[in-house]
């Protein structure tokens, strides 16, 4: 159990000594993990914090309208529109490790830009405990940590929450007491939609899993997941119509988990599943065909890539 109060005290303490008098910038993501960390270091050292949020084009629907608004009390708040740079630095990438190793670096980039125009010296990451676990232990390679180029223009890199598990981040953030639109979000991976899809990213694939994981967060919320999503994988024929059509096979993903490190596939009722599919195939001409992910993890990850 984490005693929230006092860690709050400890990481805000750890954070004034680590910047001092510098100024930095926060990578914000709009997730609970970075959000904690922002409220943290906003807490720690006030106007020397300069809130980032990235506009990657790998995001959920309305992710950025929603940064605004929930973030809007942060005058520093800046959103950089970087779509062009990192769908087009993913071009012809296929193997997930290298995507990840893509993103990381491109996110680094965007950082030390943004940390030049505002003097600051250190990056502010929300890191949680899983996301070290996994990729050091090669299992994969997380933006933020195994992701990371080997330069970096920063004095340093402060990471809060390094130590701390999903469940107890949200713990912090309820304390801070952060909207429950934040602290009780589903997990989104940093590398984003990226890795919901299979083999390479294009902006035909990114159209499907954005769209397709709107609609199972919003039909699945109801069972309590702990991660519901979409993802792309390849191409099947179905029919449309009196037409055949060769389109994309989107699996459909909802699991059960406490902190991440292992995960359980629910039982959703058939008629929930019916509704996914229905409005998936419904929507979008290019998509043949909708399947439900019953892999545990072991021996899958969560995400597909």
């Amino acid at each position: 159990m984490i005693d929230v109060e006092a860690f709050i005290k400890e990481a805000t303490a750890e954070i004034r000594q680590e910047v001092g008098d510098a100024n930095a910038i926060i990578a914000l993501s709009g997730g609970v993990d970075s959000s904690v960390a922002a409220a943290l270091a906003y807490r720690a050292i006030g106007d020397q914090l300069t809130p980032v949020y990235v506009d990657t084009g790998l995001m959920r629907k309305g992710e950025t309208e929603q940064i605004r608004e929930t973030f809007s009390y942060m005058d520093s708040l800046r959103i950089v529109e970087a779509q062009d740079r990192f769908v087009g630095a993913l071009e012809g990438v296929t193997d997930p490790e290298e995507k990840r190793h893509v993103i990381g670096e491109q996110f680094i980039r965007e950082f030390e830009r943004e940390a030049r125009d505002t003097d600051a010296d250190y990056l502010v990451q929300g890191t949680i405990y899983p996301d070290r676990i996994e990729s050091e232990g090669n299992i994969k390679s997380h933006h933020n940590v195994g992701g990371l180029p080997d330069a970096v223009d920063f004095e340093g890199i402060v990471e809060p929450v390094r130590e701390r598990y999903k469940d107890e981040v949200r713990e912090v953030a309820r304390e801070l007491g952060l909207e429950s639109v934040v602290s009780e979000r589903m997990p989104f991976p940093g590398p984003g939609l990226a890795v919901r899809i299979v083999g390479e990213v294009t902006a035909e694939k990114l159209e499907v899993a954005r769209d397709a994981t709107h609609v199972v967060e919003d039909e699945v919320a109801k069972h309590d997941p702990w991660q519901a999503f979409a993802a792309v994988l390849g191409k099947a024929t179905g029919v449309k119509g009196d037409n055949r059509v060769h389109g994309w096979v989107v699996a459909v993903r909802s699991v059960e988990s406490r902190d991440g490190m292992t995960a359980r596939a629910q039982e959703l009722p058939w008629e929930t599943l019916q509704r996914i599919q229905s409005r998936i195939t419904g929507t979008n001409d290019n998509v043949s065909r909708v399947v439900y992910d019953v892999t545990h993890k072991p021996p899958a990850t969560i995400e597909y890539e």
